[in-house]
């Protein structure tokens, strides 16, 4: 004799079987590929933001936070700590900028794929490694500067992407 948890399993896996027409068998249909006109205007309208161009960002920003928490503060070692964080962030997103922008990692898809892989996690060794440093570099470390300087210099990513976007959405003459 069956017990109902059985009768239960097997009436689901029966109605799991059936094929029902989804929606999206439906949009594929629809589908027409892009002209060469086509996308080109597609790949004029997005915007479009170079690396560098936010590594330059970090730059001045870890520069501004220096210069400002050395007028604010007074103490050069709070500067520093700001600076140091700050570099433990461009110096990784610079290597990994030269990285992205090499022949080598736009080759293919599968190349693209695999450098992208690889420079991110040499950004990431680069940066703990940095910051495990920190303290035989600098004489005096004040940490919440330096993980200030870190988190705002990192943030720059969100700014870039959102001036990008703003920059994209005024027409242009």
């Amino acid at each position: 004799m069956d017990s109902p948890v059985n009768a239960s399993l097997v009436a689901k896996k029966s109605t799991q079987t059936a094929v029902e027409p989804t929606s999206e068998v439906d949009e594929t249909e629809d589908f027409r590929p892009m002209t060469a006109q086509e996308a080109q205007a597609w790949r004029a309208s997005q915007p479009t933001l170079s690396v560098w161009k936010v590594v330059g960002v970090q730059l001045m920003l870890a520069l501004v936070l220096a210069l400002s928490a050395s007028w604010i503060w007074g103490r050069s070692s709070i500067a520093f700590s700001l600076m140091y964080g700050a570099f433990a962030v461009v110096l990784p997103s610079a290597l990994f900028a030269r990285g992205m922008t090499s022949k080598l990692a736009s080759a293919n898809a599968v190349s693209a794929a695999m450098s992208f892989a690889v420079w991110q996690g040499v950004k990431m060794v680069l940066t703990v490694l940095l910051l495990a440093l920190a303290p035989k570099v600098l004489n005096e470390v004040s940490w919440p500067a330096l993980l200030v300087g870190l988190l705002l210099t990192m943030k720059v990513y969100w700014l870039a992407l959102a001036w990008g976007k703003s920059r994209q959405a005024t027409p242009q003459d």
